[in-house]
């Protein structure tokens, strides 16, 4: 009897210590938050990008109505990518000394007014302008938005570049659909307003309030697994303290981004090769020409949507 109980015993333990190490389900007011912010994040992804990509769709309309060279199609790529360039170069010497609100409103701003200022334009020149406010919403909300997601679980990232991904696909073909059901270049650019809106309603409404790192549990896990850029590292520095270093600790730091840096240069230098290619055909051929180079460039922001949203395999908020 005595072998019999403490077998029973020892069973119910066993059971007792495998119902404990399931995996505990996160609460309702968790999972909602998650996902939430992921949504938040998918949506700022596909608004920070749809005004870049709109303005190369609309390119041939640009130079078409204005009566402009074919050969004029390369600036309007270089207004869409050098602005943007700038601002990626120069955001590490200071632009987080800004707070996150006012470069979101900013972003959103100059979005709205790519819109309305190429559709309003009577020139080329004005229309490049407003092609460059358009590169300066996409660069600033990308170097401000990527950098908010440290404050937010790391699933996030993927719903991001998910959305930039569909930024491309959606922003094509809702030009393309609205144009060749009738609505002229300028009411088509002006119907596209609400996504600055929807936009800024995503960060303002949408997403959560980060929350404080909590100093123990996953959030410590996390911060341990973290491998420090700069080898004198002292456990006192934090993520996020960046200001505080050297000109030579960030050059340590750069140099140590090298080899994730460079086949992301290759691999956008081959996709501007390509917009430039297929833009250039888009403007310079006329009727079945100028349509071959907009399926081309739209099958590219296919594919690119489907690399962009790869990342979604084993991620869930």
């Amino acid at each position: 009897m005595g072998s019999s109980e403490s077998s029973w015993r020892r069973l119910e333990d066993s059971e007792r210590e495998e119902t404990d190490s399931e995996p505990q389900t996160p609460p309702l007011d968790n999972l909602s938050v998650l996902w939430k912010n992921a949504v938040g994040f998918w949506i700022l992804g596909l608004c920070n990008n749809f005004s870049y990509v709109v303005m190369l769709s609309a390119a041939h309309d640009i130079l078409k109505q204005e009566q402009a060279s074919g050969n004029q199609s390369h600036a309007v790529l270089l207004a869409d990518i050098l602005p943007t360039l700038v601002i990626k170069l120069l955001a590490p010497l200071g632009l987080h000394l800004l707070p996150y609100s006012p470069r979101v409103l900013v972003s959103g701003v100059c979005s709205a007014g790519s819109f309305v200022l190429v559709a309003f334009s009577q020139s080329v020149g004005l229309s490049l302008c407003g092609v460059v406010l358009a590169s300066i919403s996409s660069g600033l909300g990308e170097v401000t938005f990527l950098s908010l997601t440290a404050f937010y679980p790391s699933a996030v990232i993927s719903w991001w570049s998910s959305g930039t991904g569909g930024a491309g696909l959606l922003g094509s073909l809702s030009y393309l659909g609205l144009t060749q059901a009738g609505l002229s270049p300028q009411h088509t650019l002006l119907s596209m307003l609400g996504i600055p809106v929807l936009m800024l309603a995503s960060y303002f409404l949408l997403l959560t309030s980060p929350e404080p790192l909590d100093p123990g549990g996953q959030d410590e896990a996390e911060t341990a697994a973290r491998q420090p850029l700069i080898g004198t590292e002292t456990p006192e520095s934090r993520p996020g303290t960046s200001w505080d270093l050297s000109l030579q600790e960030r050059w340590t730091v750069f140099k140590g981004l090298l080899r994730y840096i460079i086949p992301l240069v290759l691999v956008y230098f081959a996709e501007y090769f390509i917009n430039q290619g297929l833009v250039s055909e888009g403007c310079r051929g006329g009727g079945v020409g100028g349509e071959i180079g907009l399926t081309f460039h739209n099958l590219h922001l296919s594919g690119l949507c489907c690399s962009l949203s790869s990342c979604f395999s084993g991620t869930h908020p």
